[in-house]
């Protein structure tokens, strides 16, 4: 995320990933490389727009305060970029702290509210790393179907799924079929099985949501901050069960890589951001077509932070 990423996002969606790709700096070929010159700081990216973002909010946040910054964005899920935080080839990385506690700390948890989450994580995080402050900012997964599908069968919570869902084909990033916060979560938590799953690929999302409204897919993984779902008159299922936990947007730090400037000025992003915040500027960057680098500009600016 997301969390699921969290985490793990029309056709706009698509040309979203490619302008996350290019934003700023990229740094090296290798995404994965090590953390830049001495005294560099390394902000991360995920595979999906909004985290590529978020890494451009805090990135511009940080050189505000003059620290030198190296971009690396579009690393990969989780599954691929945290080793590299808790090994410090990353020094920053926007997290979602429900998913990052059950996909890569302790997939046994149960905790549900911000705080537990975040109390889990300092208890249980590798000594090299550390959350941050969370922000009131929130983007969960979701079981999200199209409105033929809500129609038809009556939906309004994921428990609603349970008679149908072997009549259903769900779609959604690869690594969903696996984690706690996907497929198994819903199985455990829910008793669903659906008839079958479609991975995509992050840059794929464009086609995801078209499969969706055409109905040739019935339910979808999509991140609660995604405009195409208000476009598209997308329904998002209540997850009475909280399969998907609490996911704030919160800063994942290797501790030896940041200072306390760069402690404060990402806490100040926290302090600051809400999840209409997220709303509003991936509508500006999925819909509108306007450059992540803008968008995070001009919130900072607004937000003071600039």
């Amino acid at each position: 995320m997301k969390k699921l990423i969290r985490g793990a996002v029309v056709g706009v969606v698509a040309a979203l990933a490619l302008s996350a790709c290019g934003g700023g700096d990229s740094g090296d070929d290798n995404p994965l490389a090590g953390g830049g010159d001495s005294g560099t700081v390394t902000v991360g990216g995920a595979n999906f727009p909004e985290s590529n973002l978020l890494g451009e909010l805090y990135a511009q946040a940080l050189e505000a305060k003059g620290i030198k910054i190296t971009r690396k964005f579009n690393i990969g899920a989780r599954e691929v970029y945290y080793d590299q935080v808790v090994k410090g080839g990353i020094s920053v990385m926007p997290e979602y702290n429900g998913a990052l506690l059950t996909t890569s700390v302790d997939k046994s948890s149960t905790a549900a509210t911000t705080e537990e989450i975040n109390a889990a994580l300092r208890a249980k995080l590798p000594a090299e790393v550390e959350i941050l402050n969370s922000a009131q900012a929130e983007d969960k997964d979701s079981v999200t179907v199209n409105p033929q599908t809500a129609a038809k069968y009556n939906l309004k919570s994921i428990a609603d799924l349970k008679p149908v869902a072997k009549e259903l084909t769900i779609a959604g990033p690869s690594e969903f079929k696996t984690r706690q916060q996907g497929l198994v979560g819903l199985k455990s938590a829910y008793g669903l099985e659906f008839k079958k799953f479609q991975p995509f690929d992050a840059g794929a999302q464009a086609t995801l949501v078209k499969l969706l409204t055409e109905n040739k897919i019935q339910a979808a993984d999509l991140f609660t901050t995604d405009p195409t779902i208000e476009q598209n008159k997308l329904v998002v299922l209540e997850d009475p069960e909280n399969v998907f936990s609490a996911q704030n947007v919160t800063p994942l730090v290797h501790k030896k890589s940041v200072n306390d400037t760069a402690r404060a000025a990402l806490n100040a992003v926290s302090a600051k951001l809400t999840t209409q915040d997220l709303l509003d500027m991936m509508k500006r960057i999925a819909i509108d077509k306007d450059d992540q680098e803008k968008v995070a500009e001009e919130w900072l600016k607004k937000s003071g932070l600039a």
